[in-house]
């Protein structure tokens, strides 16, 4: 590739930056002078998000290290090692296990290095002009580092090509998010490619099929619109690619729902709790148009019992191997399956809307400059299906990652049917109330599984410190009479 000046070099750093992860071996060799050390300080800057960042060369050091937001980072110089096998005493082995290392003039290190390594050639042309190689014997970062491409291309096309890219989050699913900085204007890019396609899963069905995870960005974008239209707060979307699954969006700010100690703040999840019962008083619908002029429609799809069921199940695949050392036997799962059906045929004619299924603080942005319930901004729902008004209130009142206390869950739970009986008067409380168990009870079972899978299969342990937590929920949603039967399951069965 062909670096025109220093800002081209810039732009190749946010885009390896972008998609560095631990393990990673980037080998870089060139002439003196040739741009080496320019390409790892802008890198180290881009992942610090820091310009100013203190970057010395490692000529003397030979190793250098940085802590990171998102990993660490080692910078090595091999220029005046004498011995290639000095290589290990270095302790680059080590490093690799939890972090990147960027190695300067790596021909002294021959035979010493490791073989998976990303091999990139700086050669100096006129004036600031470089040509860039890059080759990598390390498996799948090629195609990451095509995925970054097309995400450079993507803001080419939208007019940000210049953009600074700075990771923003990732979330439990495939989606990452950026912070694309441009002329003193933000934006924020959702990265989120295909999931799955049906032609190469043929007959049979995954998980992501079975519960109706979105496998591409087309419902994003469908209810995205269909909120905005109805009078609730989503982001502005700019720019959509929907065969790439890369979307530029409005930056709402990094004010949640909680306080600055990471507590709910209760006037804001009162708020959400309004919001929600406004968007229950309304008539929602089922298919969406994306496309008036081609015709291209988006239809929700139900929350089915064998959803409900596959997502429920997750607790025996993830959680009771985790921590019994053993899995679930054929006898402990027919039994949890008919107890949770029968629970769920209690509730089957429960009313039923727009469930946008992870309505909770990670995904409710606070606008201080608005009022009323403009003052909410949602962020995540391109899972949204037809099912129970009750999932979304047990969703935002047990919410997962953060605890919520018995006493204020009280409070949102009576704003919310207080509000509801004053919208429609055949609001039926009494089978609301049934609703909301069994809703939360599912939900928090499925979510037990999620986050020991996340720790387990994702290599995000982060999300076991949760558990106590969702077990704390599952207590008292299980109180419930509606929820007897399963109480006494898990009674005998949660290890």
């Amino acid at each position: 590739m062909h670096i025109e000046n220093e800002a081209a070099m810039r732009r190749l750093a946010d885009d390896l930056a972008a998609i560095l992860q631990p393990g990673d071996l980037i080998c870089l060799s060139g002439d003196l002078g040739a741009g080496k050390s320019t390409l790892v300080r802008a890198v180290l800057r881009a992942l610090a998000d820091d310009e100013a960042l203190e970057v010395p060369s490692p000529t003397f050091t030979l190793v250098q290290s940085y802590d990171l937001p998102r990993l660490q980072v080692s910078h090595l110089d091999l220029y005046r090692l004498e011995d290639p096998e000095e290589v290990e005493e270095l302790g680059l082995t080590e490093l690799l296990e939890t972090g990147a290392a960027f190695v300067e003039w790596p021909e002294k290190g021959e035979g010493s290095l490791p073989e998976q390594a990303i091999w990139i050639r700086i050669e100096g042309g006129e004036d600031d002009h470089r040509n860039v190689s890059l080759h990598s014997e390390l498996p799948g970062f090629e195609e990451r580092f095509e995925r970054s491409t097309a995400i450079r291309n993507f803001l080419q096309s939208a007019g940000w090509g210049d953009a600074k890219r700075r990771h923003l989050t990732g979330d439990a699913s495939a989606r990452s998010y950026e912070k694309v900085h441009l002329n003193g204007k933000t934006r924020v890019l959702m990265n989120s490619p295909a999931l799955y396609t049906d032609e190469k899963l043929g007959a049979e069905l995954s998980y992501s099929q079975i519960v109706h995870l979105a496998k591409d960005i087309r419902p994003f974008v469908a209810v995205g619109q269909a909120l905005k239209d109805q009078g609730f707060g989503s982001p502005e979307i700019y720019a959509a690619d929907l065969t790439d699954g890369l979307i530029l969006l409005e930056d709402l700010g990094p004010e949640g729902v909680l306080r600055k100690d990471g507590t709910p703040d209760p006037e804001r999840y009162h708020v959400a709790t309004e919001l929600l019962a406004a968007l229950h008083n309304v008539d929602l619908p089922e298919i969406i148009t994306l496309d008036p002029e081609s015709g291209d429609r988006y239809e929700l799809p139900v929350f089915s019992d064998e959803a409900f069921l596959a997502e429920a199940s997750l607790f025996l695949d993830w959680y009771v191997p985790e921590m019994t050392g053993k899995p679930a036997s054929q006898e402990l799962r027919a039994e949890f399956e008919t107890l949770w059906r029968v629970a769920l045929g209690k509730i089957a004619n429960t009313q039923k809307t727009w469930v946008l299924r992870d309505y909770h603080s990670p995904n409710l942005i606070w606008q201080a400059s608005q009022k009323g319930l403009d003052r909410i901004r949602l962020i995540d729902f391109q899972d949204a299906l037809i099912g129970p008004t009750a999932y979304d209130v047990a969703s935002l009142l047990f919410d997962a990652r953060v605890d919520v206390p018995e006493t204020l869950e009280r409070d949102l739970y009576q704003t919310y049917v207080k509000a509801r009986a004053q919208q429609d008067r055949g609001f039926d409380e009494m089978a609301f109330q049934t609703a909301y168990a069994v809703m939360a009870a599912q939900r928090i079972t499925k979510i037990l599984g999620i986050f020991v899978r996340l720790a387990r299969r994702d290599h995000k342990p982060a999300y076991l410190k949760h558990l106590p937590r969702m077990n704390a929920y599952l207590d008292r949603a299980l109180a419930h009479p509606v929820m007897t039967d399963l109480k006494q399951w898990f009674e005998r069965n949660r290890p």
